[in-house]
């Protein structure tokens, strides 16, 4: 089915029928629905959606975006999550290298135009990364921030006309825990190192007590999102 006006009629009717079913369940409907045409996207914050997502779809396709700023921790639990789960990782890459980017943009684009260097580096590589699939999973919970407050657990993406899937979209931070410490999921080492949200590292700090999760993304600007979503 790749119908747009079928699909979203059946993400919003999913929506509604999911929204208290288990994040497994959740997934599960998803494989089954969508087969090969279904991914799982992960920012190697955690590998909680790709763990719970090969227990649904074994073997399922894992995509991760490498932006050229991500830091080594992220890259390191990318590649453990490769090795020791029954998925299938794919790697997305920007067109232009960090070096040519500086080279056409000047240097760090990021610290100037965050916006345009998160539609090159994240936004655009995803939309090709993500035309062979009619839909795709995501680790956004509704705790995370006030944006997020009102993710469905399965709703349309207007902008890639495709169904989102967010299977942990009425976790908390403490079901995440639970689930990691059950499962033995991996986990970024950052997370434990005063980062309670990774990104690309010229983007990211530490965050501090009291902050909400993603206060460390793009501290001391108005941005809050990367585009993704």
């Amino acid at each position: 089915m790749t119908n747009a006006a079928d699909l979203k009629q059946l993400a919003e009717q999913a929506g509604r029928d999911l929204e208290d079913a288990p994040a497994l369940a959740i997934l599960t409907w998803a494989a089954e629905t969508f087969g090969p045409r279904f991914c799982v996207t992960s920012s190697m914050e955690d590998a909680v959606v790709a763990h719970l997502a090969s227990r649904a779809f074994p073997g399922v396709d894992v995509v991760f975006l490498d932006t050229g700023y991500h830091f080594p921790e992220t890259l390191g639990t990318r590649d453990a999550v490769a090795e020791v789960m029954d998925v299938n990782l794919l790697t997305l890459t920007p067109v232009q290298t960090v070096a040519e980017q500086d080279a056409e943009y000047g240097p760090k684009l990021h610290d100037r135009d965050p916006d345009l260097c998160c539609a090159l580096r994240k936004v655009k590589p995803l939309e090709e990364g993500l035309a062979g699939y009619d839909a795709w999973a995501t680790g956004l919970r509704r705790d995370e921030s006030p944006t997020r407050a009102n993710t469905p657990v399965v709703g349309w993406d207007p902008k890639r006309q495709k169904v989102k899937v967010s299977p942990i979209a009425r976790w908390t931070q403490a079901d995440v825990d639970a689930y990691v410490a059950e499962h033995g999921v991996l986990t970024n080492p950052l997370l434990t190192d005063g980062y309670a949200s990774v990104g690309c590292a010229p983007c990211t700090r530490r965050v501090l007590e009291g902050e909400d999760a993603r206060a460390g993304r793009w501290a001391g600007s108005n941005k809050t999102e990367c585009g993704l979503h």
